[in-house]
């Protein structure tokens, strides 16, 4: 069974950073083949995909409302993507959650989160202002 876990949210003031890592295990493909992504879901609110980016990384979407501030990344070799989080806002207060999907998916579906297969149980990041 693959597996996802993701670690580094916390609470910080608006303006300031974090950095997500979500550790892969249980593929026997070590999810090299996968895209992988990130996606939030604040309370009442419906889950939203972040950013993601492709196996290969040639290709890295990202929801407008974090475009310039967050980067996501991944090292294959340690089966982990990041998400690094610049000028937080409060309205960025939300349970992230990392998700991987075929390398099929599209680019413009690589945000939708009913293409993604497997997922973390998600960690909490808090911005107060």
């Amino acid at each position: 069974q693959v597996q996802l876990v993701e670690s580094g949210g916390g609470s910080v003031q608006a303006g300031g950073s974090l950095r997500l890592s979500c550790v892969v295990s249980g593929s026997t493909d070590r999810s090299s083949t996968n895209w992988m992504g990130w996606f939030r879901q604040a309370p009442g609110k419906e889950r939203e995909g972040v950013a993601a980016i492709a196996a290969d990384r040639s290709n890295t979407p990202y929801a407008a409302s974090v475009r310039g501030r967050f980067t996501i990344s991944r090292d294959n070799a340690k089966n982990t993507v990041y998400l690094q989080m610049n000028g937080l806002k409060s309205e960025d207060s939300a349970i992230y959650y990392c998700a991987t999907a075929p390398r099929t998916v599209t680019y413009w579906g690589a945000l939708l989160a009913d293409k993604y297969n497997y997922w973390g149980q998600g960690t909490q990041v808090t911005v107060s202002s």
